[in-house]
């Protein structure tokens, strides 16, 4: 797809056309924001643009060079990601990716890499890639795509120019739900608010299935008292024989207590995420206070951050549950 018919970040994606014309484009880019707002599209786009010879500063999207890099075969765009069974982007992947961009281009402009996603890269990896990023190769560009800057070196972020991409209007998601998807506007609204703002997400038929997990997810923290142990640690033990059902768990967890905060700060349910679920959200609201809900949502993160350090998933669930009955 060509720079021009990309919408909702305007502001990126000007600043890169303008690079690109004048022939001032970074040797290094660093796509910050949430999953599924485009950044690894524009990403594409960018090295498909770099690479046309048909359209000068934008892609044709039809030639040769534009269907390569669109088909993942072109001989100077370079994709890295996680290597099957693994659980990081490691060192040989990195010192690989340094060995290719020392190469000329075999039939385009520039040498061109993108790793996604870059906080997947272990300590020696980030450190192979500084050495890379110290002293650029000639006529190569890399660009990095993360959700956050955690467990980024400070170092090699202070060499790429960064490029924030925030999550896309609910609308603008709605509106693709209805058009694409042919979904009623009722349902497209609601997925749309529940992906809040990420258009892979709304898209991925995964979204659906948790349209009734979240429901029961609801109820049983709702149920939850101090008393009832056997309740929660059983609720924990469950969740826990799954790691993705884990986080999934845990991921709805913050926007559950981002929705209670909400509506306790201005009683409206107009910015809510669980759009559908608004009686439970006004009869969990009036038992908690603000300050237990804000732990709630900084726990729930937290929870979820251990579990993808391995830590043990049962103690860590069970940790959030003390802390939603007010046992910590």
């Amino acid at each position: 797809m060509p720079f021009s018919e990309i919408v909702g970040h305007r502001k990126q994606l000007e600043s890169l056309k303008l690079a690109l014309r004048k022939d001032r484009l970074h040797h290094a880019y660093l796509f910050l924001g949430p999953e599924g707002v485009g950044k690894r599209t524009i990403a594409m786009d960018l090295a498909m643009a770099i690479q046309c010879r048909q359209k000068e500063g934008d892609a044709c999207g039809g030639c040769a060079d534009c269907l390569q890099v669109r088909d993942g075969n072109h001989p100077d765009v370079r994709v890295v990601g996680l290597l099957e069974r693994k659980k990081e982007i490691g060192i040989e992947q990195v010192r690989e990716l340094g060995r290719e961009l020392n190469y000329r281009a075999f039939s385009g402009r520039k040498k061109i890499a993108i790793v996604d996603s870059a906080a997947l890269m272990n300590f020696s990896a980030q450190n192979a890639l500084l050495k890379t990023l110290e002293e650029p190769p000639k006529d190569s560009l890399l660009m990095l795509i993360s959700t956050s800057t955690g467990g980024l070196l400070s170092t090699l972020l202070s060499r790429c120019l960064r490029l924030s991409f925030a999550p896309l209007p609910v609308e603008m998601v709605a509106g693709f739900l209805m058009t694409q998807k042919g979904l009623d506007r009722k349902k497209a609204e609601l997925l749309a608010a529940l992906s809040m703002g990420s258009l892979g997400k709304a898209a991925d038929p995964e979204v659906e299935e948790l349209l009734e997990r979240r429901r029961a997810w609801g109820e049983k923290v709702g149920s939850l008292t101090p008393v009832d142990c056997r309740g929660w640690m059983t609720l924990a033990e469950e969740l826990a024989s799954d790691r993705a059902e884990s986080l999934k768990f845990l991921e709805w967890a913050a926007v559950w207590y981002r929705d209670l905060l909400i509506y306790c700060v201005t009683r409206s349910s107009r910015e809510i995420v669980n759009l559908d679920m608004e009686e439970d959200i006004q009869q969990q609201s009036e038992g908690y206070s603000l300050e237990h809900i804000i732990l709630l949502l900084a726990q729930a993160s937290k929870s979820a951050a251990s579990i993808r350090r391995n830590v043990n998933r049962r103690m860590a669930l069970e940790n959030f549950f003390a802390h939603v009955t007010g046992l910590h």
